[in-house]
């Protein structure tokens, strides 16, 4: 593994390719991201088509972390919120390829997207992560705090309910 970079993403085909693989192979090995298993090439597709045409009007940023050329893991930060909610933003759509996994990458991405956060004069971070098979130990370290668990909040992509633990942390403070 050479050094990782990490860098927002834009829409172009190649970016919306490898997205799409990441987010594929994240599912069916049981990554709760909104998505059930099988996961088609086409909803992948559209998926980061509009979700990428979203970061290039201002409403979220999408990080991604490179070795190399090739995309390892990439995580969104939602900047277009209600209007009674100017002082936050929201963590989503955290992945990591299963290969890279373990290696800090994901740690490195929620540092950078905490940073933008700041950048764009946010307060307030917030996040939901699945209670089973969720990155909760990655982000009580990096200091979220856990609001609470809701049960039976989603399906896990194989089928079977998961509950969801909710996150906040103050920033920039």
């Amino acid at each position: 593994m050479s050094e990782i970079k990490i860098k927002p993403l834009n829409s172009s085909p190649e970016t919306i390719i490898a997205l799409s693989v990441m987010l594929i192979e994240v599912v069916a090995n049981g990554g709760s991201v909104g998505f059930m298993h099988p996961l088609s090439p086409v909803e992948a597709i559209n998926f980061w088509t509009s979700s990428l045409a979203a970061a290039d009007c201002g409403e979220r940023i999408i990080l991604g972390a490179f070795d190399g050329d090739e995309l390892v893991a990439t995580v969104t930060l939602q900047l277009s919120l209600p209007p009674n909610q100017p002082h936050r933003a929201e963590i989503a759509k955290m992945m990591t390829r299963t290969n890279y996994r373990g290696k800090g990458i994901a740690k490195a991405l929620l540092q950078a997207a905490e940073q933008l956060a700041v950048e764009h004069k946010r307060s307030l971070l917030v996040l939901d992560t699945a209670q089973e098979e969720g990155a909760s130990g990655l982000y009580e370290k990096q200091g979220f705090n856990l609001t609470g668990i809701i049960p039976d909040y989603a399906l896990k992509p194989h089928g079977g309910l998961t509950a969801t633990m909710i996150y906040w942390k103050r920033i920039g403070l």
